[in-house]
Parts: structure tokens; sequence; C-alpha cells
């Protein structure tokens, strides 16, 4: 299995507390973050990574070079920001596979690859979205799920408990060609919402552990979730 692995944001909101590192080289638990992501993505029986980089991708690239944890690690770098949607079309051109999956550099997400993979060709998709259900989608915005597909996106606003959108998607390698999209454009805003009902994303519900070190009160709990015991 191949896949994109978003590691380019300028982290900003970790600021405070994350300085002079691109953010999937913030420190948990004493490792860069984006060691464990991969080390997840390793046990699970990937091979192969693109990693779409930006931000101070010298030291993204300096403390893994070309493999890590049996991985084969390929470099897409924006030279300037593409967006998600951007990010995700510049690295599928490093890619091999047919199908890839894409994900978020300072997310991870307990979910299995192998079963995600295998219901997206039971469907004969061409996009699976990977669900989470969360005590509270205020922070993400909830996702609508009808039967086993992505239905909607509940607007702005809500709170509760609520499946959200986990950010894994696996997708064919050329979902994104053809499209007449700009340079930079947004994955999620230009393309996911407004071509749901051309794309009829297959929705794949995650059980497991769901963590986004996005801002200082979750990169906190992550030092916990991931101490050694």
């Amino acid at each position: 299995m191949e896949a994109i692995v978003l590691a380019g944001g300028l982290g900003t909101r970790l600021r405070q507390v994350v300085q002079d590192l691109p953010k999937p080289l913030a420190p948990v638990a004493g490792r860069p973050f984006l060691a464990i992501v991969l080390d997840h993505l390793s046990r699970q029986g990937f091979t192969s990574v693109v990693l779409s980089v930006g931000y101070k991708h010298e030291q993204v690239r300096a403390a893994f070079g070309d493999a890590f944890a049996g991985l084969s690690l390929r470099y897409a770098v924006e030279e300037t920001p593409l967006g998600t949607g951007g990010a995700i079309r510049l690295a599928t051109r490093r890619c091999e596979e047919s199908e890839i999956f894409v994900m978020n550099g300072d997310t991870y997400l307990e979910v299995e690859f192998g079963a995600m993979r295998q219901a997206h060709r039971a469907a004969r998709a061409r996009l699976s979205v990977c669900t989470v259900q969360v005590p509270d989608v205020a922070r993400y915005g909830a996702v609508v799920v009808e039967g086993s597909r992505i239905a909607g996106f509940a607007a702005g606003g809500s709170a509760g408990p609520g499946p959200i959108n986990a950010g894994v998607y696996l997708m064919a390698r050329d979902l994104l060609e053809g499209m007449g999209l700009p340079e930079a454009f947004s994955f999620e805003r230009d393309v996911l919402a407004p071509k749901l009902d051309e794309l009829r994303p297959l929705a794949f519900a995650a059980r497991g552990m769901f963590i986004d070190i996005g801002i200082p009160a979750d990169y906190a709990r992550a030092q916990q979730l991931f101490a050694s015991p």
C-alpha cells in the first residue's frame, strides 16, 4: 500500500509550545510526531510513502531521509503554499500505485487500512472518506452519512457527539486531474463538498484512537497518550 502524508503545514497554532520546528517534527513522548504516524503505517503493511512538505522541509528530510521503519520515502515539495488539494495533486504525481491513501501528518488515527481498501474496491469507489466518532464535533464540523455514502457536511457551529471527517482518504491517483482546478486549492472546500453528488464518496468508519495535535491542548494530551508505560 502507498500513502501520501501531508506534512507541510505552518503549525501556527502550535507556535507557543513548539518553536522553530515544522509541525510534523513536534516532539511527542520524545519522538517527532511524524515518526509515530510512520511507524503506524509500517505496522499496517504500507511499503511506500510520499511526504508532502513545505515549511522547513529540509528539516523533515534531514530527520527521515529516504527510508524509515521499512518504508520507502519520497518527497513532494511545495515551493509556495498550495492548499490541501494542490498539495495532494502534486504528491500524487510522485506516486506509483493506482489508488493512494492520503492523511495528515499531524493526526494519528487507528484504522484498519486493509479493510478500508477492501471496502473501497468492493464499492468500486473512486474516493473513500474515513469517519470517526468524537465527543464534540464543534472543532471539526460533523459529517452526514447516509447508508454507506458521505451525504453532506453539517453547518459550522454544531456541537455535541457525532462523526467527523477524520482526514484520511483513499482515492484514485488521477482523481484530481482534469477537473480544471487552480494550482492552489482546498480539497475539502473546492472538491469534496461541491462535488459530493458526482464523487459519491464511500464512508468508512474507524473505531480506534483519534488525535489531532494541531492545538496546544491536544498536543499536551498526545504526550500522555503516547508516553511509554
